[in-house]
């Protein structure tokens, strides 16, 4: 989104707002702004960025990862031998919010029902190697394997859910009930609540226009907004007295994907142009203004797992006109690109339109609201799309998006790729005995994928946060979650 002039007098004539913005603020509420609202409080269900940020401050998990992207204990310490893992619940470490303690039978009965395929649930493909999970004491769960997975503690990053409200078929999407640090309040349409253990309630605001956001911001009927601003919008709230811009780098992902099923995007030429015909270089430079970093993969190079030696494709418009001559498809060749329509967005591919043109490619772009997109992607209703992974830190995610047997609904390999080198580095990798043998074998396994152009990688970008200067202690991290909520203030 490019502010006109209009829009930037309009914001300066909201200057009269800021001799009320001190008195609007209310200190026992923290108010967020975010485009739209959670689309599931289950953690069963929650798959889009902000569900699964809010979901954390509801619900805690057996395990977490430390800044290195390495699982560590969170509600269970853990011992494997080959296919039988368990877990023991530490001494105290939590309870429901009905005041009952977690405990192993609540374990099981998460994992039950994620596995129980009436559940539908979206984690299920991940977990479907476990034959069994069984409660050996109110404290020790036990885990049995199918196969030897040593990435197994990572894919137990999922809220725990009472065992008694599960056998109730509880609604846990309209009334959350979990062990996290905040406690459920109310949601609809417009606003979810949540309480902090302080008293402070935390209020997710759906505020659709990036403008009006900021708008809400300097008027004082916001708090702070988290990412989801043009650049423009973010440099000009860096130069308002009232509020303050904090960044830090970030793990979103951002790219572009395929679909294979197209007879002509499943030409590898085709991808490699498209590949060679996005300037990314210049998009960080100019609309980010420095603030992401070229991506070579889906994991950012600081992962132990992460490829340090490839940041992708490099601009060439002539070499993709060669390569399109090369895959026998006329120039100018007519693709379909589907986006969201957040302003961004939308503006990202109006540049990715114009560079392309200039590679032999005339873009048709398509923007929807986020649900009409979302449903597209899911159900393989494109040709192109872009999208991002948030907080990726387990490369089994890997399985989950580019394993040929790993479509929707039991994955997220949307674009129905399939190549069988790559399934067989990721069955290998699944099951190496050490953390060395792994990493070269998702290594291998990034490098055959920038190989088949399996997507384009574009960029990581940085997190930020824009807040009223007034309020403190927000922290942000690499993955974007909201833990810095709960020591805001």
């Amino acid at each position: 989104m490019s502010l006109t002039r209009r829009q930037f007098a309009g914001l300066a004539l909201t200057a009269p707002w800021l001799a009320h913005a001190q008195s609007a603020a209310d200190p026992s509420t923290l108010r967020m702004g975010v485009s739209d609202r959670p689309r599931s409080l289950d953690p069963r269900f929650a798959t889009d960025a902000l569900s699964s940020r809010v979901n954390r401050l509801l619900y805690r998990a057996l395990t977490d990862f430390d800044e290195h992207f390495q699982p560590i204990p969170d509600l269970a310490d853990w011992r494997h031998d080959g296919t039988v893992w368990r877990l023991t619940l530490r001494d105290g470490a939590a309870r429901f919010h009905t005041g009952a303690p977690v405990t192993a039978q609540d374990v099981v009965a998460t994992f039950r029902s994620i596995l129980e395929p009436k559940t539908a649930s979206p984690l299920r493909g991940s977990l479907s190697h476990i034959r069994q999970v069984v409660a050996e004491s109110p404290q020790r769960v036990r885990f049995e394997l199918s196969r030897p997975d040593p990435l197994f503690a990572g894919r137990l990053n999922i809220g725990i859910l009472p065992a008694a409200l599960l056998e109730q078929g509880h609604d846990f999407n309209r009334k959350p009930v979990g062990c996290g640090p905040c406690r459920f309040v109310s949601a609809d349409e417009q606003k979810t609540v949540l309480v902090r253990p302080d008293g402070v309630r935390l209020a997710f605001i759906k505020v659709k226009d990036p403008l009006v956001r900021v708008l809400k911001l300097r008027k004082g009927e916001l708090d702070l907004v988290q990412g989801g601003l043009a650049p423009e919008l973010t440099a000009y709230c860096a130069r308002r007295p009232e509020l303050a811009v904090d960044w830090h780098p970030g793990t979103s992902f951002a790219y572009v994907g395929f679909n294979f099923r197209d007879p002509v995007l499943g030409r590898l030429p085709v991808r490699q142009a498209i590949a060679h015909g996005i300037d990314r270089a210049a998009i960080v430079r100019w609309l980010f203004r420095g603030h992401a970093r070229l991506a070579g993969g889906l994991l950012v190079p600081e992962h132990w797992a992460g490829l340090k030696d490839w940041q992708g494709y490099d601009y060439d418009p002539d070499r993709a006109r060669w390569l399109l001559r090369r895959a026998g498809v006329p120039q100018p060749l007519r693709l379909s690109y589907k986006t969201s329509a957040a302003p961004l967005r939308v503006r990202l591919a109006a540049i990715y339109q114009d560079q392309l043109r200039h590679a032999g490619i005339d873009l048709d772009v398509r923007s929807y609201d986020w649900g009409t997109f979302y449903g597209d992607i899911r159900a393989g209703r494109f040709q192109l799309y872009s999208l991002a992974w948030v907080g990726v830190k387990s490369p089994d995610i890997f399985q989950y998006v580019f394993h040929s047997a790993f479509t929707p609904p039991r994955g997220a390999n949307r674009g129905h790729y399939a190549d069988p080198l790559v399934d067989r580095l990721i069955e290998q990798a699944l099951v190496a005995d050490s953390p060395h043998e792994q990493a070269t074998l998702y290594r291998r396994l990034q490098r055959r994928l920038a190989d088949t152009v399996a997507m384009v990688p574009l960029w990581y970008e940085d997190q930020y946060v824009v807040r009223r200067a007034s309020l403190h202690g927000y922290r942000l991290y690499a993955d974007g979650r909201y833990d810095g909520l709960l020591t805001a203030g």
